[in-house]
């Protein structure tokens, strides 16, 4: 007993010197970063990620500057620890958002949903606050940092919602042994203490975890919504069907429903229709794009699990009961530190 409880807290402090740089980075206990998730990562999720020793971050999806300075101001309410958000670089209103992050004394504002410039890293970066950008590659990382980024998440395909190419096993090979000028963040498919721990000796200063929080008790997902994801298993998280190539879908990693279907039925008439002259192409990919507007929220909030989005990575598989945010993160850890104590 007493060599076991010595095995542990060498283990512990062995995990801690592993994620230092990004506990330090973020200002938080344990280097797990919640995803940001339209209609999910909101006030009551991030907070509790962030009382757990995580970094919660806002999803500050298509929301416009007042209903976004409101959810950072009731974040705040309920923690005292750090907490960042996140901003979509094709948002019109991008400049307004970052000046009420800003103006919120925001610390970390994580820029995605494409490639941000550097003037809008610049001034964040002039406001006080620091800067995490997502990289899919190794050549984009590099222009990322020369941007001016101060940290970087590199995300697989294993991951939910809207996904690149290649595998977050890949992309850690290819990017955590060529990159130290900054802390990278693993995202994609985690589920597991020992893949965080794997990744951690790898390079990364610490993980991103989205799927894993959608079945937390503090999750406001409809209990339809959190049901699907404890009956699905890795297979039924499948990537969005593009029929015809001339007819581009940007890929969504969510589980498969009537929803799913019937979008494959949707590209095929309309692309029936643009052959036989009746409308233009413009039309019909306006109609694939506008299929899934408002999805996300109707499974999400309404718990429409048969038409709605049901976004979810494959480490849906590994989510089988409702627990606190705590406990999530708690058992994360303990997975982490009992493979360091069983070397």
């Amino acid at each position: 007993m007493v060599t076991l409880a010595m095995n542990l807290a060498r283990a512990h402090e062995h995990l801690d010197r592993l994620w230092q740089r990004g506990c330090m980075f973020l200002g938080c206990r344990h280097a797990i970063m919640g995803g940001a998730m339209s209609w999910l990562s909101e006030r009551t999720l991030v907070s509790a990620i962030s009382n757990a020793g995580g970094f919660g971050v806002l999803a500050g999806g298509s929301m416009e500057p007042e209903l976004l300075a409101a959810e950072i101001e009731a974040t705040a309410t309920f923690t005292d620890n750090p907490f960042g958000v996140n901003l979509m670089t094709l948002h019109p209103a991008l400049e307004a958002l970052i000046d009420v992050c800003l103006q919120a004394r925001v610390g970390h504002v994580v820029l995605a949903g494409g490639m941000p410039t550097a003037a809008a890293i610049r001034r964040i970066k002039q406001g006080g606050a620091r800067v995490i950008c997502f990289a899919s590659a190794l050549p984009l990382a590099r222009k990322l940092i020369r941007s001016g980024a101060d940290a970087l998440v590199i995300e697989g395909s294993e991951a939910g919602g809207h996904i690149g190419p290649v595998s977050t096993s890949v992309l850690a090979q290819e990017i955590l042994p060529e990159i130290r000028d900054v802390p990278i963040f693993v995202a994609g498919g985690i589920g597991r203490g020992e893949a965080i721990l794997a990744y951690l000796e790898m390079g990364a200063a610490g993980c991103q975890l989205g799927t894993f929080f959608v079945c937390a008790h503090e999750s406001i997902a409809h209990p339809n919504f959190k049901q699907a994801f404890l009956r699905a298993g890795a297979r039924d998280a499948v990537p969005s069907v593009q029929v015809d190539p001339n007819f581009p879908v940007i890929p969504v990693r969510a589980l498969a429903n009537k929803g799913t279907l019937k979008f494959i039925t949707v590209q095929t008439r309309v692309i029936h229709q643009v052959r036989n002259g009746e409308i233009t192409q413009k039309e019909a990919q306006i109609e694939i794009e506008r299929f899934w507007a408002g999805a996300l929220r109707r499974a999400v909030i309404d718990g429409d699990i048969e038409y709605g989005s049901l976004m979810a990575g494959q480490s849906v598989g590994m989510v089988t009961q409702v627990q606190s945010t705590k406990e999530i993160v708690s058992c994360l850890i303990k997975q982490a530190v009992m493979a360091l104590a069983e070397r």
